[in-house]
């Protein structure tokens, strides 16, 4: 078993990966007995575009429409299919989603909150929402700036459970 070491330098025995079982095969964790709780978690990212596709967004004159309206409800619909795209994800109920746009000066700013009462968090669904609206603006403005690009797609906090409170330093 491989080690890391804590903040002293003092060995720590690493955590068997939970996604995979005995003979190493992938596995969906059994979370049938834990007991719902209230959780939450807020991701963020940008999609870095060019001045063109800025003015744009400011004044209304997308050629495919409201471009910010459109990401925000594609980055919601991403929080609610988080268990259809990736594999081992667990089906849970979203009770909240949250996914905001701010226009930059040179990027569209997204951050997606997203909570639940539930047996596992929703940190997935939240980093899901952020990109899903990312893909939604791209999508929207690729006829005007090809180069634009999704970046530093991040969880910035997360409540709840057994792990308790997290926030980015």
């Amino acid at each position: 078993m491989t080690h890391t070491t804590d903040t002293t330098g003092a060995p720590v025995p690493a955590q068997p990966f939970t996604h995979l079982d005995s003979t190493g095969q992938a596995r969906m964790v059994d979370v049938t007995n834990k007991v719902p709780t209230v959780r939450s978690a807020t991701a963020a990212g940008f999609v870095r575009c060019g001045p063109r596709v800025i003015a744009a967004l400011r004044d209304g004159t997308a050629p495919k429409g409201d471009v910010l309206a459109v990401a925000r409800i594609a980055g919601i619909q991403g929080a609610k299919k988080t268990a259809d795209l990736l594999p081992l994800a667990h089906v849970i109920g979203v009770h909240g989603a949250v996914v905001d746009l701010i226009v930059e000066d040179d990027r569209v700013s997204i951050t997606a909150t997203v909570r639940t009462a539930d047996r596992t968090g929703v940190e997935m669904e939240a980093f899901t929402a952020v990109s899903v609206a990312a893909l939604a603006v791209v999508d929207m403005v690729k006829g005007l700036d090809k180069s634009v690009t999704i970046e530093n797609v991040r969880l910035l906090a997360k409540s709840g459970g057994k792990s308790g409170d997290w926030l980015r330093a």
